[in-house]
């Protein structure tokens, strides 16, 4: 890598550190967090969970924001996912798209 390259680098992952940081925070301001952790099962799977499940389906996204706003039943166990209509469709949009680049 030559010189010229490092500072863009550095700039994208910064970029991308403080993208996941806002992200973590509205989804504990949308009590996302209550339920769901990164890496461990709460009352919900975890969302590095959900990003495997749902890994390579082209509507993965789309599926994921209707089940954020409003609720869903049967895909994880007993326990639904109640709707969660504090979460716009952007904000719904911005977090799947968080969970599903957790690796």
């Amino acid at each position: 890598m030559n010189g010229a390259m490092k500072p863009a680098l550095a700039a994208c992952l910064l970029a991308a550190s403080a993208f996941s940081h806002a992200q973590a925070d509205l989804a504990k301001e949308k009590s996302c967090m209550a339920c769901h952790a990164l890496d461990a099962r709460i009352v919900g799977p975890a969302f590095k969970l959900v990003a495997t499940k749902y890994r390579g389906q082209k509507d993965a996204e789309d599926q994921l924001v209707r089940k954020v706003i409003k609720g869903s039943a049967g895909a994880w166990g007993p326990v639904p996912m109640p709707p969660n209509p504090r979460v716009t469709e952007p904000e719904a949009r911005s977090l799947v798209k968080w969970v599903l680049s957790q690796q």
